[in-house]
């Protein structure tokens, strides 16, 4: 959450703990994607599943750079809402 303010040490502590328990998680999901699009007999309901499971991750990865993003000093937002 942005609040205006630098994070306090716990915050940071807490945020860096979210962000490596996603990176577990999407590193984790990443492989089971790899072994299931491997698989000739998987289903479309399991496909599908992979698929939102992935959107999700994505979502959480663009959602923490974005965040960190706008951290970062000297960084605008340009007319596409991507800072660069």
């Amino acid at each position: 959450m942005l609040t205006g303010r630098p994070p306090s040490r716990t915050g940071r502590a807490a945020m860096t703990a979210a962000v490596a328990t996603r990176w577990g998680m999407g590193s984790e999901l990443l492989g089971h994607a790899d072994a299931l699009l491997g698989n000739p007999k998987a289903g479309a309901g399991e496909l599908r599943f992979l698929a939102n499971r992935l959107v999700e991750a994505l979502r959480d990865a663009l959602r923490v750079a974005d965040s960190r993003g706008r951290r970062l000093p000297g960084l605008d937002e340009d007319e596409s809402g991507a800072f660069g």
